[in-house]
C-alpha cells in the first residue's frame, strides 16, 4: 500500500485534516476534514486559551484519532498557528494534542506559514502568472507571500485575522460605522507598512476559509461545492460590494445564507473587510484555491520519505 500521511492545520477558528497516500503525480487524497472550535477565543486580550476552546479543539483531536486509525496512517504533522503562537499557556494545549495524537505540536513561524500556503496554491494552480500574491486570511494573522511558481517566494504574516478584528474592533451587531472604520484603518495601516507590492502582482491567489467562504457566497451556492469553488473568480468590486453586505447584516442573518456556518458567521464580516482592502490595492482579481498549507505540510511529508 502507499505511504498514507497526515497534516492537521490548528489555526485560531479552525482545526483542518488532510489525508493523502503517495500517488505517481503527487499525492492522492482520502480524507479532509474541517472543525470550527475557535481555540483563539480571547486569547489577543487575554493572552491564554479560554478552557472551552482548549475543550473544543481536543473533542477535534478525538475525531481525527479515529480517522488517522482507520486510514492507517503512518506519519503525521501537526501545525498550529496564530493563536499558538500568542497564548501563554500553550503548555496545556501541547500536552493535550500529545495525549491525543501522539505528536508535538510545531507552533510554526508566520514565514513557514505563508510559504506552505503558496507552495499548497501554487500546486493546484501552475499557470498562475508570475509574480503571484498569495493571501491566507486566517483568524488570528494575515500571510501574505509573493513569488514564482518556481518556489522562490516571500512571506510575511501580518497580526489582523477575521477573529481577532472581530474581537477588538467590531463589537456591535452588526459592526457600528465607527468600528468599521476603525478596523479599516488598523487593517490599512498594516498592509501600508507591509511592503508587499501589491499593485505589481500579476496574480492573486486566496486559500483559507475566509477566501473559500466568500466564493460560495458570492455564487449564491445552495450547497458548499469545492469543484466550483476551486479556481473561482472574485472581482475587487464584488469583494467591496459583499464586505459591505456582511458588514451590515446581523449574525442571525448571515448564519441562514446557505453554506454558513456558526462557527464563521459571527467573523466572516472581519474577513471581508481585510480582503477587500487588499482588493483595493491589487490590479488583478482573486482567484480562490482550495488547495493550501495542508497540501503544503502533506507533499513536504512524502518528498521527505522518498
Amino acid at each position: 500500500m502507499p505511504r498514507r500521511v497526515a497534516a492537521i492545520d490548528c489555526g485560531t477558528n479552525s482545526v483542518r485534516l488532510l489525508v493523502a497516500e503517495q500517488a505517481p503525480d503527487g499525492f492522492r487524497e482520502l480524507d479532509r476534514a474541517l472543525r470550527l472550535t475557535r481555540l483563539g477565543q480571547g486569547v489577543d486580550a487575554t493572552g491564554e486559551f479560554h478552557p472551552d476552546a482548549l475543550a473544543r479543539t481536543f473533542a477535534a483531536c478525538d475525531d481525527y484519532r479515529q480517522v488517522l486509525d482507520g486510514l492507517g496512517v503512518e506519519a503525521v504533522r501537526f501545525v498550529a498557528t496564530s493563536a499558538a503562537r500568542d497564548a501563554h499557556n500553550r503548555a496545556t494545549f501541547f500536552s493535550g494534542v500529545r495525549d491525543r495524537l501522539g505528536v508535538d505540536p510545531e507552533i510554526i513561524s508566520g514565514q513557514e506559514e505563508a510559504q506552505l500556503s503558496f507552495d499548497g496554491a501554487i500546486d493546484a494552480l501552475p499557470e498562475a502568472q508570475a509574480p503571484v500574491l498569495v493571501m491566507d486570511i486566517g483568524g488570528g494573522s494575515t500571510e501574505l507571500v509573493v513569488g514564482r511558481p518556481d518556489r522562490s517566494a516571500r512571506g510575511i504574516s501580518l497580526d489582523m485575522g477575521s477573529v481577532r478584528l472581530r474581537e477588538r474592533f467590531l463589537h456591535s451587531d452588526p459592526p457600528a460605522a465607527a468600528e468599521v472604520a476603525e478596523a479599516s484603518e488598523f487593517v490599512d495601516d498594516l498592509l501600508d507598512a507591509s511592503g508587499i507590492d501589491f499593485e505589481g502582482s500579476g496574480s492573486w491567489i486566496g486559500v483559507g476559509g475566509t477566501a473559500t467562504s466568500l466564493s460560495a457566497l458570492a455564487q449564491r451556492l445552495e450547497v458548499y461545492d469545492r469543484a466550483r469553488v476551486h479556481g473561482s473568480t472574485l472581482t475587487r468590486a464584488a469583494l467591496g460590494e459583499l464586505a459591505a453586505e456582511l458588514l451590515a447584516a446581523p449574525v442571525a442573518e448571515v448564519l441562514e445564507r446557505p453554506t454558513m456556518v456558526p462557527g464563521r458567521a459571527d467573523v466572516i464580516c472581519a474577513g471581508a473587510l481585510i480582503c477587500s482592502r487588499i482588493g483595493a490595492r491589487m490590479g488583478v482579481e482573486l482567484t480562490v484555491s482550495e488547495s493550501d498549507i495542508l497540501d503544503g505540510v502533506v507533499a513536504g511529508l512524502l518528498a521527505s520519505a522518498s
